[in-house]
């Protein structure tokens, strides 16, 4: 597809908020993900998690991390940008079994596909209760659009400056030992997601994980973008990128 990019700022130091429009806006799923063509001589398109979708807009949020998201990085409002997606398999709204606290865990750049999370919950299931982790303060973002859809959003940052000083998982733990969680979902660094699926594990609670590898094609073709799961060789862009967390293992 080729977009329109309608709306971008900078969030955060070197994030970008970016709107799109979009066609095929309406069937995107809340945990896929689009495959953008940066332009310049980053040839190979970079994955990046849909954040929300509406009508015929489409919003993804990333980091500039390396050339490619630099350059696009440097598109301007009423440029086209080269779109492929939406993509994956999403999260399974119906993971909760019982009548327990549905849970988001996001840490840095992961929190934002959890939006689009978020918002199909309230609508289908129930509200949800997010934990979202930073660094610092200045990255802390989304805050009020996510307070908007849950029923509590809870902040973490590393050096205290914001919220409670510490991690996500310590606040998963206390919550999860009260036994009123149905389900937990979680997106971000990966070693945060191994301490979310073992929390998870430990107390028997549904889990899924949004797993990131390096991808060429994005659609399963090239199987570059492999993890270890259920005891074989899982493509990302295809089977995923959410999984189980009980069938995800990370120490492969």
């Amino acid at each position: 597809m080729i977009c329109k990019l309608i709306q971008k700022q900078e969030i955060a130091p070197n994030i970008f908020d970016f709107v799109v429009e979009c066609p095929v806006a309406p069937s995107a799923q809340p945990g896929q993900f689009l495959h953008v063509k940066c332009g310049g001589t980053a040839y190979l398109r970079r994955p990046i998690s849909i954040c929300d979708a509406w009508d015929d807009k489409l919003r993804f949020i990333f980091e500039v991390r390396g050339e490619g998201t630099k350059l696009l990085s440097q598109f301007r409002i009423g440029e086209t940008i080269d779109i492929l997606g939406p993509l994956g398999r999403g999260f399974d709204l119906d993971l909760s079994k019982d009548d327990g606290d549905i849970i988001l865990v996001g840490g840095g750049i992961g929190t934002f596909p959890l939006l689009l999370l978020a918002r199909e919950l309230e609508l289908r299931v129930k509200k949800p209760i997010a934990i979202l982790g930073y660094r610092t303060k200045e990255l802390v973002t989304l805050t009020a659009e996510f307070e908007a859809v849950c029923k509590e959003v809870k902040i973490t940052t590393d050096d205290g400056s914001f919220g409670t000083h510490g991690f996500v998982t310590e606040v998963l733990a206390d919550m999860a030992k009260s036994g009123k969680v149905g389900a937990v979902y979680t997106c971000g660094p990966f070693g945060m997601m191994k301490a979310v699926a073992g929390i998870a594990n430990k107390h028997n609670i549904p889990a899924q994980v949004s797993m990131e590898e390096r991808m060429a094609c994005g659609i399963g073709a090239c199987v570059t973008c492999t993890c270890s799961v259920a005891g074989y060789n899982a493509r990302v862009c295809k089977d995923g990128p959410i999984f189980n967390a009980k069938d995800v293992d990370f120490d492969a």
